[in-house]
């Protein structure tokens, strides 16, 4: 374990004030780190918006944040049962519950199965259309770990499983057929592969010991590059989007905030520093924030 980075699970915030033994539970669910369900929630509220569900279905946006959170702590717990090994040997990973031996296996299968039944109270709050998109996605998600044992694009995979609930929430809301769906979630898939190879890079030394595979290796010297080309072909297809919904040229004017936030990343990424790639990662809830906007508008005047 080469790189110098700060532990993946820290005991800050509200954490502090759980009872010791409560502590590795809430670790390991990442509830220290909310940055990755808001990564989770941001394409549900996309698809709740642009699907013109704003007003009609409001509480789903509450629902699907609670279900945004309780999913994605059961993914990272079964992500840890089965990397329980790799992390062991990855500096910012190995101080993990279940990779330090702080959480036994059957005790976070055990968990898992409870933050999967919030996640079922959140799924019969779906029309029936809704629930079977949601649960067809569970095969991807069950696949997700042992994708960088086999590919060196495993942030692709990743996007097709943080870019579904664009399409439940969609269809939750009985948004219109057409183009517009299929493209945002292709605008969804190229976003997250763009964040997590940022993500990626944290880990890229490590990564190269243990053999994982990722984008950040694959991209090498061009993963600033590699970024751009992803977030210009996510905005290309949001706008696309949007555009089915609403064909009217100022409807494009609506992504111009979130175009600039994810050119400012990717001009001042600096790929030699951990730091940066961390923050600039977590700076994508600001352009999830962004993009809800746009949606939110078009799908509201649609």
């Amino acid at each position: 374990m080469t790189a110098i980075h700060p532990p993946d699970s820290q005991h800050q915030g509200f954490l502090a004030l759980l009872p010791a033994r409560a502590r590795p539970y809430a670790l390991l669910a990442r509830f220290d780190r909310p940055i990755g369900w808001w990564l989770l929630y941001w394409p549900c509220a996309w698809g709740l918006a642009l699907g013109g569900g704003a007003r009609s279905h409001w509480t789903l946006f509450f629902w699907m944040l609670l279900g945004a959170i309780a999913m994605r702590g059961a993914g990272c717990v079964y992500n840890d049962i089965v990397d329980r090994d790799l992390d062991a040997q990855v500096a910012r990973t190995a101080s993990r519950p279940v990779a330090s031996g702080a959480v036994p296996v059957k005790a976070a299968l055990a968990w898992t199965g409870l933050l999967a039944l919030v996640g079922l109270v959140v799924l019969l709050q779906l029309s029936l259309p809704a629930q079977i998109v949601a649960l067809a996605s569970l095969a991807l998600v069950a696949a997700y770990p042992f994708m960088k044992r086999i590919t060196w694009w495993p942030q692709a995979w990743l996007g097709l499983v943080f870019s579904w609930g664009a399409l439940v929430g969609w269809i939750a809301v009985g948004g219109p057929q057409g183009l517009a769906l299929p493209l945002l979630y292709a605008g969804c898939i190229a976003w997250v592969i763009g964040y997590d190879t940022i993500y990626a890079l944290q880990d890229i030394e490590d990564d190269a010991l243990v053999g994982v595979k990722s984008a950040a290796r694959a991209l090498g010297r061009h993963v600033r590059g590699g970024v751009a080309i992803c977030y210009a072909a996510a905005l290309a297809l949001w706008a696309g989007a949007l555009w089915h919904v609403r064909p009217d040229p100022l409807v494009l004017v609506a992504l111009i905030p979130a175009a600039l936030h994810l050119t400012g990343q990717v001009a001042t990424l600096d790929p030699a520093n951990h730091a940066d790639a961390l923050a600039k990662f977590r700076s994508n809830r600001f352009a999830g924030l962004l993009v809800f906007a746009a949606m939110l508008v078009v799908g509201s005047a649609g």
